[in-house]
Order: structure tokens, then sequence, then C-alpha cells
């Protein structure tokens, strides 16, 4: 078994480890952490009965993802003071996220940048509140990355912090603005839910309509083994409330992303075996296959493989983004350096 199925096999169904021979633990290993799901893995199998010397390396990574849950919330404090004298709703997404709220997907959860949602006329404003606080910009001003994300991208362009070396990123929707699908990003801040400490998350539905969005409809699936690991922690907890799947569905057409949100459901299904409304997530397709395959695409030693596959997914990712004179008029740009 490749080392990208290993690793949806043992989320899957963690008890499967106890069969696990030497070099099936090395492929699971390289794999989860090319995946950055070695936390979760680690969670998943607290408790099991695993081999000594991979017990220590499990043990290491809990410990690991313990430290980056007080760095997110840190994180996240340290915005939410730059921010409060503005008075505006700051939205947590993604990992941050998962852990202020305490979500079950937050458990081993990694966590690179900071993510936030805030409202569009905002921006200028809440900027210049960071760079006061203390970040500082990674693109050049007024130059062409920093003019494209302002006029065509669904975020600012990255700031990173001067002393604690944490990259945020401070969006107003949730797709690039050249998308086809376009999220009302309004009514995911007015349907946004306040939490403890004066932040906000989205509400349920609408973050697995991002969660999908950000999966299906705008990157090319790097880490999306993860990303939909979030879908199916997400899913279990959510679906517990028998309202759950009308909202998603009713969602996920108000931000035009009912392809990108069934899409996710199937895969999730297919690959973490988790429990869908298949009014939403509709019938199985043979396309699901090749995303499947590009998800799952790492090798023993945790290498990607099927570089065709990606490279096609790396291409349909910039389709999405962009129209075809657009997309060939960035091209040239980039490579011209």
């Amino acid at each position: 078994m490749r080392g990208g199925r290993l690793v949806a096999a043992v989320l899957r169904a963690p008890e499967i480890a106890a069969r696990l021979a030497g070099e099936e633990w090395n492929a699971l290993i390289a794999a989860a952490r090319a995946e950055q799901l070695i936390g979760s893995l680690a969670c998943r199998l607290d408790g099991h009965d695993v081999p000594e010397k991979v017990e220590r390396l499990l043990a290491a990574a809990r410990r690991d993802a313990a430290q980056q849950r007080v760095q997110a919330l840190w994180e996240a404090e340290m915005t939410r003071r730059a921010l409060a004298p503005l008075g505006i709703p700051v939205v947590l997404l993604k990992g941050n996220a998962f852990h202020a709220a305490g979500l079950a997907a937050s458990t081993g959860r990694f966590v690179g940048d900071l993510d936030i949602l805030v409202p569009r006329d905002s921006l200028e404003a809440v900027e210049a509140a960071l760079l006061a606080a203390g970040w500082e910009r990674l693109k050049e001003a007024d130059g062409y990355d920093d003019l494209y994300y302002r006029r065509w991208m669904h975020e600012l362009p990255p700031l990173i912090h001067r002393t604690r070396d944490r990259m945020i990123d401070v969006h107003h929707t949730i797709l690039p603005m050249t998308a086809r699908p376009r999220p009302d990003a309004d009514a995911l801040i007015a349907d946004s839910i306040a939490i403890d400490g004066g932040l906000r998350i989205l509400a349920p539905a609408d973050m697995i309509v991002h969660a999908a969005a950000h999966l299906f409809a705008d990157g090319d699936l790097a880490g999306g083994l993860r990303n939909l690991w979030d879908i199916d922690r997400l899913l279990r907890q959510f679906a517990s409330d028998p309202a759950f799947w009308g909202q998603l569905d009713d969602r996920a057409r108000r931000h035009q992303l009912g392809p990108a949100v069934a899409r996710a459901l199937r895969l999730s299904a297919r690959i973490y075996d988790t429990p869908v409304d298949r009014a939403v997530a509709g019938r199985d397709r043979l396309v699901d296959r090749l995303f499947a395959a590009r998800l799952l695409a790492r090798n023993g030693w945790g290498q990607p493989v099927r570089p065709l596959l990606r490279f096609a997914f790396f291409v349909r990712s910039h389709w999405l983004r962009m129209p075809p004179l657009m997309l060939a008029r960035h091209l040239w740009v980039k490579a011209r350096g």
C-alpha cells in the first residue's frame, strides 16, 4: 500500500495499525509527515498497541501538536488585541478556528499561517493596525505581486510578524475575485459565531463550504489529504444536528459552491468513510477517482508520485482562478521573473 493510502487507512481505522510491519510503519510515518498529518495520526493512535520506537515518535508528535495549539491560540489573541480598537468582526478561519472553538478537527491539527476574514471595506484599516502592531509586508510594495493581490486576490499580500516570525493572511472573501463562483462574503461574516475572547468563527455549514472551496475550487490539492481530514472531522461533529445537511445544501448554493461541496462529501466518504447525506453529495462520478488519486499521491518514502497528474491539477488550479487571457499574462510575467 502506498504511503498516502496507508495514512488514510490508519486514520480511518486506527485498529489496523496492530497489523503493520516495519516497512509499513516507515511508509506511514513518512507520508503522514509529508502531508502534515503526523499530529493527527499520533492522536488517533494514542492508546493503541504500537511498537516502542514508533510510540516514541508519536509521543513527540503529540507534544509538538500541543505546542502548535498554544502558538495558534496566542497568535489569534495577538491579532485580536491589534484589531480590537477597530470595532469590526474578525473571523478566524481553518486551523486557528478549530483550535479556538475546541472543535474535533483541532485534535493534533498542524497550524501554519493565521487566516482571518474581515469586511472588505475594513482592509485598509486592518492592514494599518497590523503593521503598527509589528507585522511586516513580505511582498514589495507596488510590485507586481503586491498589486496582483490587491486587485484580484481574496486576501491582502501576506504579512509576517517581525519578532514572532508568524504569518497572517487577511481575507475579505474565500475565493479569488477572478474565480467563477462568487461566495457571499457579507453573509459569511454576518452569520459567523462569536466565541470566547472576542473573536468569531464561521457557522458550521459555512465552515464546510469554505473547506470545500479551498480544496476543490481554488488550489491544486497540495496538502489535500489533511484538508479532507478536516472535512471528515467537521462533518462527523456537525451532523449530530438534524438540520445540518439542509443548512449545508442551502449555504453551498448561496455561495455558488454546490459542486465543490458535493465533491468534498463524496471524496471524504470515499477516502475516510465519512457518513454523508447523499442528497447533498450526489452520486459518485468517474472523475472522483482522479481526485482521489491526486490526494493519495505519496509513496512509501513520503515523496510525491504521479507527476503528470499533479501537473494537471496545477494547471487546473490556475484555470479555476482566472480567465484564459489573464492567466496567459500572469504566467508570462511570472516566467520573466
